[in-house]
């Protein structure tokens, strides 16, 4: 008669071991999450330098006929102009979020998570860098937005970051993908699926 010896795990083995792989794939994910946030942060500076070189105010060019347009603004307020009198208010709500944002960041394990993660720290830091450094003042600073959409929005490639990061955070949610990688009970493959 043959005896098969099976290993015995405890639960704090399986509890070191899932912490483990969680630290693991957090090393892996963070340095994505910077690099986007790099990329995304220089390229938007860089779009601007470019439309500051290259544009006058009140002198819109058309892109894609009407539909997207080169026209360079500089926006004292938030998206579509709103509060344009309280641009140090603006500054300091995005110094907040940035500040969220990156004390949530150290927690993100998924892939998709930190894409999103990214794209949003590298937009917000985008534009916080025109409040904070461009003209009129520090911390007054007005952003340049220079994408015109058919005149119902003029933005720039911060903003286009910063609504991609969004709806892949609203898709992620939806379909219950956590920050951590795992499902949601009710969004979670059933037995049916998993054999089908």
């Amino acid at each position: 008669m043959q005896v098969r010896a099976e290993a015995v795990t405890s639960p704090v083995d399986d509890d070191a071991r899932d912490a483990g792989a969680t630290r693991a794939s957090r090393r892996r994910v963070w340095p994505l999450l910077v690099l986007l946030a790099v990329v995304t942060f220089a390229a938007d500076q860089a779009s601007k330098v470019w439309a500051l070189d290259a544009l006058v105010p009140g002198a819109p060019r058309d892109l894609v006929g009407s539909v997207l347009r080169l026209n360079l603004i500089f926006n004292s307020g938030a998206a579509f102009s709103l509060g344009a009198g309280t641009t140090w208010l603006l500054t300091v709500v995005a110094v907040v979020i940035g500040v969220l944002v990156a004390w949530h960041a150290r927690r993100i394990v998924s892939v998709p998570w930190a894409v999103a993660g990214g794209l949003v720290m590298g937009g917000l830091l985008g534009n916080l860098y025109d409040r904070l450094f461009r003209p009129p003042s520090f911390g007054q600073g007005h952003v340049v937005d220079f994408l015109d959409y058919s005149g119902f929005f003029i933005g720039n490639v911060a903003d286009i970051a910063i609504v991609c990061a969004a709806i892949l955070v609203a898709l992620l949610s939806f379909v219950g993908i956590s920050y951590d990688g795992t499902r949601a009970p009710d969004h979670a493959p059933s037995e049916e699926d998993t054999h089908a």
